[in-house]
């Protein structure tokens, strides 16, 4: 593989962060919102889940036991 020089790796990185398409501010926060809701959600859901195993576990060792 051929070997850069620094001023063209330079040159190549910015050629490519110029290709980008940068989101908006409004993109960003839109979807910074929508990680926390769902981060929320799943916690709530993981939790639910949790509270119903251990309340059928108890009940069934509690019958057995």
């Amino acid at each position: 593989m051929a070997r850069t020089n620094p001023i063209q790796f330079v040159q190549q990185v910015r050629a490519e962060v110029s290709k980008v398409s940068w989101p908006t501010r409004r993109e960003v926060v839109l979807t910074t919102v929508m990680v926390f809701i769902m981060a929320t959600l799943t916690a709530i859901f993981f939790a639910t889940v949790d509270i119903l195993i251990r309340e059928g576990l108890q009940f069934v060792l509690n019958f057995f036991g």
